[in-house]
């Protein structure tokens, strides 16, 4: 009977160490794209068969002459190919190359990995590096939140002003007193009517409280908790948009998250260009389609000049905006002249379907508005005219807006409208740049101080615990692989300075977890009890310490990592992986090595006189 019971033990054991390993093995797979760094590859292109070409001699002159270096350079006769390992480089190799060579040849650069073809096959990707530690730059967005309500509530005001003419129910005003709130005066003579109006205006807006205040007098507030939702609404919509305005530059590391009450915090590791980011994330951008107006002398005229000088008045009330725009790209005509393509979603395509078909032959104009702070730190809004085109055909939910100054200005304003339009003012409160080799001195300095910390805990285990020291210390270089390894999958992980911080902190706590262990196998091993009874009732009595004092920890990660940012967050997720790698290597790997390597005529190997 004990036979078959140590038999089923050994072979659940074997198992259990058959999936330790494997989870091992994928996690050092997982990490090994870290041990190899990227290189930059610059391409120049020649524009006409006609140019010169470029010989490396002449590059590597060029770049010895600004004490800048390439790795290797190939010519050929389509272009050349400039090889960069240190990354920080980059920037100024672009510039360079292209104030000697911009009017012949056009630049490409891409990013190539040093690991071997077998780990490429199997999309190994490094940790992504935070803007601490790869450069880059850090911006911090104001949101008038204010201003957005303000927009809001004077946006209605014009409604109710045009749904009581179409409706021919005469106000005697319509006056936004303040951010949140409007005040309808009516004659007495129109009481009845204005019960149809007001049912109208219940239905169409719910979110205003309507409160009598005379005779023939209403107003139409926000609540307070209405106000703090629109708000909340307003920042998550600009958050949002400014994500996607992120991914359209292609810039997968970006870190940005809510700081404050209204403000926004943008991280853009490897951005050493600011001026391109700023132009796009700093940009308010909204577009929004006008009717001309018929009769200039009537009431809710916008009156604009267009590039040209010309005085142009519209219908207040917007055709559409830029909300409706599902899809912008830019392109060109048959004249080879810059557009934007814009598609439209099922509600702005009905809008633009029932406008186009009552006026066909009739100009529409589009007006591009973008906020930004003056001198005296106030935000102004500042719109203008960037097409006056006259309807040819009834149209849908696809068209194109023309006339545009040039492709770059057709690209950026493509970008902003497929991003999405912000509702609130953003502007740039603050913008750092963090060089590259600053960073490079970071990720150094961090390893130097991760490599001490390790050597004397290692030293310290192998003298006080010898052989289970030793294993404690192979299940410490595993946590620091699994660790590794799991922020190198997890896509949304980024590496920062206080992050090695925490790397540092894991490396202590993989111990503690350790130390915990061997003290109560050496409790009972004095008690008289057997090397491998010993070391079993050793993990199973410290596992729940073990337990209760990681949970604890892990809580407090986790609401550092939900209410921080920056270095805080890059810090609390280095700590929360570290929790789950920890206990996995501290007791399950260590726990298998002991097993394999412990055995009853050994038991003076564990430091203790029985």
């Amino acid at each position: 009977m004990m036979n078959s019971r140590t038999t089923a033990y050994a072979r659940h054991a074997k198992w259990r160490h058959v999936i330790i390993a494997i989870i091992l093995l994928f996690m050092l797979i997982s990490a090994l794209p870290n041990l190899y760094s990227d290189k930059v590859i610059i391409h120049l292109e020649n524009n006409s068969s006609q140019n010169e070409q470029i010989f490396p001699q002449q590059i590597n002159h060029l770049l010895a002459n600004h004490n800048l270096v390439a790795d290797e350079v190939k010519s050929s006769s389509a272009g050349t190919t400039i090889i960069l390992k240190n990354k920080t480089d980059q920037h100024s190799v672009e510039n360079l190359l292209k104030r000697e060579y911009g009017e012949y040849f056009s630049f490409s650069s891409s990013m190539v990995s040093d690991a071997p073809r077998w780990l490429k096959s199997l999309n190994g990707k490094p940790i992504k590096l935070g803007l601490d530690l790869s450069g880059g730059v850090l911006f911090v967005l104001d949101v008038d939140t204010e201003r957005a309500l303000s927009d809001r509530t004077k946006g209605i005001a014009s409604e109710i002003k045009a749904l009581a003419r179409e409706k021919r129910i005469r106000l005697t005003k319509v006056k936004q007193e303040n951010n949140y709130s409007i005040v309808i005066s009516y004659p007495s003579s129109q009481q009845n009517a204005y019960k149809d109006l007001s049912t109208k205006i219940k239905r169409s807006y719910p979110e205003l409280t309507q409160k009598k205040l005379g005779e023939n007098q209403i107003t139409l507030a926000y609540s307070a908790q209405e106000q703090v939702k629109f708000r909340q609404e307003t920042m998550k919509q600009t958050l949002k948009t400014i994500r996607g305005r992120i991914e359209e530059l292609g810039i997968t590391e970006a870190v940005t998250q809510k700081q404050g009450k209204n403000r926004i915090r943008i991280e853009l590791p490897g951005v050493h260009n600011p001026e391109d980011a700023r132009r796009i994330i700093g940009a308010t951008a909204s577009l929004d389609f006008y009717q001309l107006a018929e009769n200039s002398h009537s009431a809710g005229i916008i009156k604009m000049t267009d590039e040209n000088g010309r005085i142009l008045k519209m219908n207040s009330k917007v055709v559409f905006s830029g909300d409706s725009i599902k899809n912008a790209r830019s392109g060109q005509d048959e004249m080879g002249m810059p557009l934007v393509n814009l598609t439209l979603d099922s509600v702005g395509g009905k809008k633009m379907s029932a406008f186009s078909k009552k006026n066909i032959g009739k100009p529409m104009v589009t007006v591009f508005s973008e906020f930004y702070r003056n001198a005296n730190n106030e935000t102004v809004k500042k719109s203008k005219v960037i097409n006056v085109a006259t309807i040819q055909q009834h149209l849908g939910s696809q068209f194109s807006i023309t006339n545009m100054s040039s492709p770059q200005a057709a690209q950026d304003l493509a970008l902003l409208l497929r991003a999405g339009s912000l509702t609130a003012p953003v502007t740039i409160v603050q913008q750092r740049s963090i060089e590259a080799t600053l960073g490079t001195d970071n990720i150094d300095n961090g390893i130097k101080a991760l490599t001490v910390g390790i050597s004397i805990t290692l030293f310290f285990m192998a003298f006080w615990y010898r052989a289970l020291g030793v294993i404690a210390n192979v299940a410490l270089a595993s946590n620091l692989v699994s660790l590794l390894g799991l922020m190198s999958l997890l896509p949304g992980a980024v590496l920062t300075l206080p992050g090695i911080a925490g790397l540092v902190l894991t490396v202590g706590m993989a111990v503690d977890t350790n130390v915990l262990i061997f003290e109560r196998i050496k409790e009972e091993l004095k008690r008289g009890r057997h090397v491998l009874s010993a070391i079993e009732n050793g993990y199973k009595s410290a596992f729940s310490t073990i337990l209760d004092a990681n949970i604890t920890t892990m809580i407090t990660g986790i609401i550092l990592y939900s209410i921080g940012y920056g270095a805080v967050r890059g810090f609390a997720l280095t700590l929360c992986l570290g929790i789950l790698t920890s206990m996995f290597t501290g007791v399950f790997v260590s726990k298998a090595l002991t097993n394999l390597t412990i055995r009853e005529n050994k038991s003076q190997l564990l430091g203790v006189k029985l």
